[in-house]
């Protein structure tokens, strides 16, 4: 994993979930694949395996630039700014 200048603008705590699962999958009747936690907001959101690419769109429409997995036991995040694992 490598380092980003957008790792050390994050939040020193990191922001509690907005929700347990992504809100926008329920709200449409879809089944989110892999949650995604945005580093940013707290915003919780599925991930580009699901039918919507809801983090990634949370991502286009706020530029919160560091997401990390919501997934239990994962830990790894991701900047879709430089397109890296940080």
């Amino acid at each position: 994993m490598s380092e980003c200048p957008h790792v050390r603008d994050l939040p020193r705590a990191e922001p509690a979930p907005l929700s347990d699962t992504c809100p926008e999958c329920l709200e449409v009747g879809s089944h989110p694949v892999q949650l995604r936690l945005c580093l940013a907001c707290g915003h919780v959101g599925c991930c580009d395996s699901s039918p919507f690419r809801h983090a990634t769109a949370h991502f286009e429409a706020t530029g919160h630039p560091v997401m990390r997995s919501f997934e239990p036991g994962e830990s790894w995040r991701w900047c879709f700014v430089d397109q890296l694992l940080v």
